[in-house]
């Protein structure tokens, strides 16, 4: 039996300026998003954010995915940055507690498993489909994402950006009142976050990819 390749399973179609387009045809811009420390607020903070955060779900009329992402933190250019310096010491009581402290650290994460915790949110669109002069046939293929070759290609994408941008600014300003900050990521970012969360362990860095 002849295996499918790896890429079929993906649903990501292209990464186009800044959005990510799946092979349904819809349409994703995704958020980083900061965190807060809940349990250091007071009991009224506490109150006031689930308040706001409530009242921000009850508000929008689309979907909204909250997404975590988990991976070992890694120390080697922290570690590295601190052999530097220690060669660069003229104390030499400093340049042995650099040394000391250096060897802390590299022990710890080996005895102790850190991970560090990146916070997203992907905000999705989706363009109605209309039933024009080309009857089901057009309308089937703009369910099942085919590309249309007209010059209002370019045209159309910008328009449904546009709309997915609305949508950013009022998950952007929704979460503001909660506390937390966002930022939307770009496309090198988008293809970073694609490529490790497909290939965990490894890096983007030096790798080739189409957008």
């Amino acid at each position: 039996m002849k295996s499918n390749p790896s890429q079929q399973l993906i649903p990501i179609s292209e990464i186009r300026d800044d959005v990510v387009i799946l092979k349904d045809g819809s349409f994703r811009m995704i958020l980083m998003a900061s965190s807060i420390n809940f349990s250091l607020k007071s009991l009224e903070e506490q109150k006031a954010i689930i308040s706001q955060y409530q009242y921000f779900l009850n508000t929008l009329d689309f979907s909204v995915q909250f997404l975590i992402h988990s991976a070992s933190l890694d120390i080697n250019p922290y570690l590295t940055m601190l052999k530097e310096k220690e060669k660069t010491q003229t104390n030499e009581l400093l340049k042995i507690q650099t040394r000391e402290y250096s060897e802390f650290i590299k022990n710890f994460i080996e005895t102790n498993k850190i991970m560090s915790k990146t916070f997203y949110v992907a905000v999705s669109y989706t363009a109605a489909v209309v039933p024009a002069a080309g009857g089901l046939l057009e309308s089937f293929k703009k369910l099942t994402g085919q590309k249309e070759k007209s010059s209002e290609s370019e045209e159309k994408f910008l328009e449904h950006k546009n709309q997915l941008w609305q949508r950013i600014d009022a998950v952007t300003e929704g979460l503001a009142r909660c506390g937390v900050r966002t930022v939307p990521l770009k496309t090198e970012e988008l293809i970073e976050l694609f490529y490790q969360l497909y290939n965990p362990g490894e890096t983007a860095e030096g790798i080739a990819l189409k957008t």
